[in-house]
């Protein structure tokens, strides 16, 4: 399923990082975190990308606000985050978002 199956309204919640030189155990969390997101009640998907410079923006995709707050509290996702704050990211901002409406290259009207 693609993530332009789904129709607004929905909620985005934008974190954007900043890894901190070396980040042992990062890929392996991160992977993780993949495999365990699946799982959620509400969870539509997620985009990522990463700069050779260390900056990320993951965009993930859920159904309510209430679905995105739950992920925020799963344990091992509380363990991730904790690991993220004291050795990962020398900086990290999270931006919750509710979008409205959505088009693509075949649904624009240009």
């Amino acid at each position: 399923m693609s993530l332009t199956d789904f129709h607004p309204p929905y909620t985005a919640v934008i974190f954007t990082s900043t890894l901190a030189g070396n980040a042992p155990g990062y890929e392996e969390m991160a992977a993780r975190m993949e495999m365990l997101v699946v799982d959620q009640p509400g969870y539509l998907g997620h985009e990522s990308a990463r700069t050779p410079g260390g900056l990320g923006i993951t965009v993930s995709y859920w159904r309510t606000a209430q679905d995105a707050q739950a992920w925020k509290g799963n344990h091992e996702h509380l363990l991730a985050q904790s690991a993220g704050s004291r050795t990962w990211y020398s900086d990290y901002s999270v931006r919750i978002a509710v979008v409205e409406r959505q088009y693509d290259r075949s649904t624009s009207p240009h």
